[in-house]
């Protein structure tokens, strides 16, 4: 049967439901008074001492959620808390002689915890006595020797028994067995213990009976009330009427539990009248607890109580025992020893983590509550008295009641700075020594995505030669983020930069997880010579974070470009280019210029000139920086009038790269001296069918008149001037400016400055009609001839005017293809179309 006692602030103290949630955000704690339970000894196990969630106040449904739990260093194994239906059960056999021993009332106490919020309520159970211990004696057989002179009236102070019990179910009486010379009677000592005594009814006689042997019954006052036995043993002697006398009646003294073993602790002194051996007195305890018995001994001779094992406060503080002294005649006598025990500060305090949050965020606001914990000392008064303290000054101890400590922030907590704090908790005592115990709480911080991805570099600058092999890796970028687990984990991604009306993506991509940037395609330096583009990476937090970089990409020039020759052109059918030069030309005078571009730069995009094939001897050379060819000498009537001159230009990268052009000069005085040179072309000059032969001679012809006329023209107009030379005027310089259309596309090449060219041909040579320059409507006439050649300017412009009419007279329509504009003479245009 159980008994739940709770006081009316009790029933106001409940704690209300719908508080759990405040654990997430902060530890809370309430405190209520003391609960009361009265329950009796050797209950049966599993038991119902009472329901522990109604008698708190607590919803029976939030215990398993709120982990209800006792907590105690004893009760723990004895109740238990059910978290179904909140009862409090009893757990384990429960005796009180076992826990309490004499001491009385005997409470056990414990604290039942509960979480979410965390509540702390005092429970105390009270044990009651029941009669489950018979009375026993110490000694089964007392024996007593009683001289046969005793008189009458005599009393016999026999052993008492003891009994566990408290109480009512403590000795009551005693009973002797029915005999003719001995009746019970019982004494009271100062501390109230009955003493049975046996008294002598009737005279002894010796010589008729000189032993007895008597039954002593000590009954309880249980119901039904338990008895206990001894057989006490009288022999009869002769007179020895003295009894032994204690100097006092009752021993009380004070031990400090930490004396050494063997150590005496009291020197007990009787004394007899009687003399020899009636007066030798033998000490022994009469009535002593088994475990007070392994502790201490008595020498028989001497009286003195020594200490057999250490002595420990904190498992029992006093120990009650009587010690007999009997003479050698038989008589004896008690006393009762009462020896206490002083607490020595033996015990070092105890540490228990009672509740701990773990991991902390990072964000946690100063005050937050992480642990708590509970320090015990199972030593009393100031031994007892602890003080707490931790190390780490990023929290801090608060006291709460009783001996409940809480552990809390002291300012905010940085993760990146330190991930795991090593609380190290110190609990001294205030004995003499103090002892102290040192526990260590490992406390985890948990990640807070409150760090930007962070760049290696704060650009990038990245060299890719041109002509890369696609899908290969150039570069690696990375960033790295002091966050944690997947606040850290990062992807890279690019813009989608539009390049040149193409997206970024066709050229350039990124490994998310691995910032390794791609080439999708060969880079052409000549087509782009940089990417300029923002790189991101971008954390897995929540929100997340990003960081942008600037990544340029400069494309390096390769010599994979050959130089592309501009003037003098290549013919479609692969036929040889004529130039015509005086035959009166002095050494130095400029014949042609080659003309080149490289599409590459720098070094790649130098070019150089140089003649591989010429005559024997050499009539002409070439400037390898300009490409100029100038006649090293003069001319006389026997030289050959063609003169094949191949001209190399190479660029200057490794390796370098070249091309070749084949001029055929033709050194004549008269345009009728070339014809015969043209008839006698090889084969391999004219892939064009008799058909085309005879074309070419027909206009041979045509342009001759057309020439005749200009020259009569000319002299018709201009009489006052002195004729000159043929051709002398009109080969003086055949070098121009690049025209603006040009330049721009050829801005990135070799070309070093303008030059421009005007070209007509047939778009299909293989068709009878002829197709000459057609003038251009929206050029003067100044430019058409070199700025430089001042001498003949005027000459010129009047021939150059005379021919455009001519021409438009002639009404020839020249669907010409604009490829080329040279201010060459025209003279020399005529010859490429009559080649043609």
């Amino acid at each position: 049967m159980a008994c739940a006692v709770a006081t009316q602030q009790d029933r106001h103290n409940k704690v209300p439901d719908g508080l759990g949630a405040c654990w997430a955000q902060r530890l809370c704690y309430s405190f209520s008074s003391d609960l009361h339970y009265s329950i009796f000894e050797e209950i049966r196990k599993g038991s119902i001492i009472g329901n522990l969630a109604n008698d708190l106040g607590l919803n029976i449904k939030d215990l398993s959620s709120r982990k209800c739990h006792i907590v105690s260093h004893v009760a723990e194994k004895y109740f238990t808390v059910s978290l179904e239906n909140g009862n409090l059960y009893v757990r384990d056999r429960i005796d009180r002689e076992t826990l309490c021993g004499v001491v009385d009332p005997c409470f056990l106490a414990f604290d039942a915890l509960v979480e979410n919020p965390l509540n702390v309520f005092h429970v105390k159970i009270e044990i009651q006595d029941i009669n489950d211990n018979a009375p026993k004696f110490f000694h089964e057989i007392i024996k007593l020797e009683i001289l046969e002179s005793t008189l009458p009236g005599a009393r016999f102070l026999l052993q008492n028994a003891g009994d566990l019990d408290l109480g009512m179910n403590s000795i009551k009486n005693y009973k002797l067995s029915v005999n003719q010379h001995f009746t019970l009677g019982e004494k009271t000592n100062a501390e109230g213990v009955i003493f049975p005594e046996m008294v002598l009814e009737k005279s002894l006689d010796r010589e008729t009976q000189n032993f007895y042997e008597l039954i002593l019954i000590a009954s309880d006052g249980g119901k039904p009330p338990k008895t206990g036995t001894a057989l006490v043993k009288i022999s009869i002697l002769d007179v020895n009427d003295n009894f032994p006398v204690f100097s006092q009646d009752v021993y009380k003294i004070s031990v400090i539990e930490n004396v050494p073993v063997n150590t005496s602790v009291l020197q007990l002194l009787a004394n007899d009248k009687d003399e020899g051996s009636n007066s030798q007195i033998t000490y022994s305890f009469s009535n002593i607890q088994e475990d007070a018995l392994k502790l201490f001994s008595i020498n028989a001779n001497t009286g003195e109580i020594k200490t057999n094992k250490n002595l420990d406060y904190e498992l029992a503080n006093i120990y009650e025992m009587f010690v007999q002294a009997q003479d050698g005649g038989g008589l004896a006598t008690h006393t009762n020893v009462i020896i206490s025990l002083i607490d020595a500060n033996d015990n070092a305090p105890e540490i228990t983590i009672n509740s701990i949050t773990s991991p902390v965020s990072e964000d946690a606001l100063p005050g937050t509550v992480v642990a708590l914990i509970n320090v015990h000392d199972k030593d009393s008064g100031e031994n007892g008295e602890v003080i707490c303290q931790i190390t780490d000054t990023t929290f801090k101890l608060s006291s709460s009641t009783g001996s409940y400590y809480k552990i809390l922030t002291t300012k905010p907590i940085d993760r990146e700075k330190k991930p795991q704090h090593n609380i190290t908790v110190i609990a001294t005592d205030k004995g003499s020594p103090p002892l102290s115990t040192t526990k260590a709480i490992t406390l985890d911080i948990s990640d807070v995505n409150d760090n930007p991805p962070i760049f290696e570099k704060p650009s990038y600058l990245i060299y890719v030669s041109e002509n890369n092999s696609p899908g290969t890796s150039i570069y690696s970028i990375h960033a790295s983020d002091l966050d944690f687990e997947d606040n850290s984990k990062l992807t890279y991604s690019i813009f989608n930069t539009i390049m040149e009306d193409s997206p970024l993506s066709l050229y350039i991509s990124i490994n998310p997880v691995t910032g390794v940037l791609y080439a999708q395609q060969a880079f052409d330096y000549e087509h782009q010579k940089e990417f300029n583009f923002w790189a991101m990476a971008r954390d897995n937090g929540s929100p997340s974070l990003n960081s942008n970089v600037t990544v340029k990409i400069c494309v390096i020039d390769l010599n994979d470009n050959t130089p592309n020759i501009l003037y003098p052109s290549q013919e479609i059918d692969g036929s040889t280019l004529f130039e015509m030069v005086s035959l009166a030309s002095e050494p130095g005078y400029i014949v042609t210029k080659v003309v080149a571009v490289d599409a590459d730069s720098g070094h790649n995009a130098w070019l150089s000139y140089h003649l591989i094939q010429t005559s024997e001897p050499s009539y002409f050379n070439i400037g390898q920086a300009t490409g100029e060819i100038r006649t090293l000498h003069g001319f006389q009537e026997k030289d050959a009038l063609r003169q094949k001159v191949v001209v190399m230009v190479k660029d200057n990268g490794n390796p370098s790269l070249s091309t070749t052009v084949t001029l055929n000069i033709i050194v004549a005085e008269s345009f009728q001296q070339i014809l015969p040179e043209l008839d006698s072309q090889p084969k391999d000059f004219n892939s064009q069918s008799n058909l085309q032969f005879y074309l070419v001679i027909a206009l041979a012809l045509i342009s001759f008149l057309f020439m005749f006329t200009v020259i009569f023209a000319v002299i018709s107009k201009y009489r006052k001037l002195q004729p000159s030379p043929a051709f002398n005027a009109l080969n003086t310089n055949i070098y121009s400016q690049v025209d603006p259309r040009v330049l721009s596309r050829y801005s990135n090449g070799s070309l070093p400055m303008p030059f421009s060219y005007d070209v007509c041909v047939a778009l299909d040579s293989n068709k009878s009609d002829f197709s000459f320059l057609k003038p251009n409507q929206n050029a003067t006439i100044p430019n058409l001839i070199d700025s430089e050649n001042t001498g003949t300017e005027n000459e010129d412009t009047q021939e150059t005017e005379t021919t455009t009419n001519i021409v438009e007279s002639m009404n020839f329509s020249c669907p010409a293809v604009p490829l080329l504009r040279l201010k060459a003479p025209l003279f020399t245009k005529k010859v490429n179309k009559l080649k043609k």
